[in-house]
C-alpha cells in the first residue's frame, strides 16, 4: 500500500538526508574546489559515478507519494500521483503529489533491473570466503620499478621490492572483476581466479570487500526507486570498507591518519579477515533490501 508524506514531514526527511551525507560531500567538494587530493576519501567520488549533487538529492522509494510538491513533478522518473492512489495512501480530500513512476523506471531500466536483482541474489545464496588477505591492492602495485606507482602522490610501505615480495610469496584469490582488471600485467596470471564481466554475477561472493562496497553502486543504479536512507546506508558500509581496503594495501598512508593492516604478516592476516567477517554481516540487511527492491519492481516472489 502506498503512503502519503505531507510537505513538511518530506522536507524534513529532505534535509535530514542532506545533513546526514555533508559530512562526506562537503570535504571532497572542498578538495575538488583547491585542486587537493585524498587517496582514501576521495575514491567514492571518482571511482563510482554518481555526483554530490545526486548523492544530496533525496529519494523516498518508488511507494511513497509526496504531497505537494510540484517542483519535483518534472524529476526524472517522477509522475502526478493518480486519484486512487492518493485515496488509498489516506490523502486528504483534494491533494496532489507525486510519485516515482514504477513502470516507466522498470521499462528503461529492467535489463539493468534484472542484472542486479541476479547478481544479488547468487551472492545471498553463497557463503563467504575469507583467504584474499586484501592482496588485490598489492596486485595493483605489483612491479612498480616498471609500471610506476598507480597513487603516484603515495609511496609504497615497503618499497617496490618488498611489495614485489609480498605478492611472490603469496597465493592470490581474488574473485572480483573490477579489482582485478587492474592488476598489473604481470600480476594477472598469479591469481588463482580469473573473473570476468559476464562471470561477474556468478562469482561475487559475501566475504570480497569490493562487492559489499559495491552495494552503494548498486543502490544508486536503482535510484529513483531506491529511497535515500537505503543508498546513505549503503555509502557509509562502502566508506568503512574502503578505509580498510586502503590500510591493508601496500600504500603508506600514515601522514594522512591511517594505520596499516600488515597482512605480511600473521596477525595483519588475522585483523583483516577481523574486519572482513564483520563488513559480511553488515552487508547482509543491505544486500537483502536492495534485493527486495528489485522484486517489488519486477512484481516476483521473494
Amino acid at each position: 500500500m502506498p503512503e502519503a508524506l505531507f510537505r513538511e514531514e518530506w522536507l524534513a526527511a529532505s534535509r535530514a538526508h542532506e545533513q546526514r551525507i555533508s559530512g562526506f560531500t562537503k570535504p571532497f567538494l572542498n578538495r575538488r574546489h583547491e585542486g587537493r587530493k585524498h587517496p582514501v576519501e576521495d575514491f567514492l567520488f571518482t571511482y563510482y559515478t554518481l555526483s554530490p549533487a545526486q548523492f544530496t538529492r533525496w529519494h523516498p522509494g518508488f511507494e511513497t507519494i509526496l504531497l505537494d510538491a510540484q517542483d519535483r513533478a518534472d524529476w526524472k522518473f517522477y509522475r502526478p500521483a493518480t486519484e486512487a492512489e492518493l485515496r488509498e495512501a489516506g490523502a486528504p480530500e483534494g491533494a496532489s503529489g507525486v510519485v516515482v513512476d514504477r513502470e516507466r523506471f522498470v521499462a528503461k531500466r529492467e535489463t539493468a533491473i534484472r542484472f542486479i536483482r541476479e547478481l544479488l541474489s547468487n551472492t545471498v545464496a553463497k557463503t563467504g570466503t575469507f583467504d584474499c588477505f586484501g592482496l588485490h591492492e598489492w596486485a595493483m602495485a605489483y612491479k612498480a620499478q616498471e609500471n610506476g606507482v598507480r597513487h603516484e602522490y603515495v609511496g609504497l610501505r615497503l618499497g617496490a621490492e618488498g611489495t614485489d615480495r609480498v605478492v611472490e610469496s603469496h597465493k592470490i584469490r581474488c574473485s572480483h572483476f573490477d579489482a582485478f582488471r587492474f592488476f598489473q600485467p604481470q600480476a594477472v596470471d598469479r591469481n588463482e581466479l580469473q573473473p570476468t564481466r559476464e562471470a561477474q554475477r556468478r562469482m561475487e561472493q559475501p566475504g570480497c570487500l569490493h562487492a559489499n562496497m559495491d552495494l552503494y553502486k548498486w543502490a544508486y543504479k536503482l535510484l529513483p526507486a531506491v529511497d535515500s536512507d537505503l543508498l546513505a546506508d549503503c555509502f557509509e558500509l562502502a566508506w568503512d570498507v574502503r578505509r580498510t581496503d586502503m590500510e591493508a594495501s601496500p600504500y603508506e598512508l600514515s601522514e594522512w591518519g591511517y594505520q596499516p593492516v600488515r597482512i605480511e604478516t600473521p596477525e595483519g592476516k588475522a585483523e583483516y579477515v577481523r574486519r572482513q567477517r564483520a563488513f559480511a554481516a553488515r552487508s547482509e540487511d543491505l544486500r537483502q533490501r536492495l534485493l527486495s527492491v528489485t522484486e517489488h519492481l519486477l512484481e516476483v516472489d521473494a
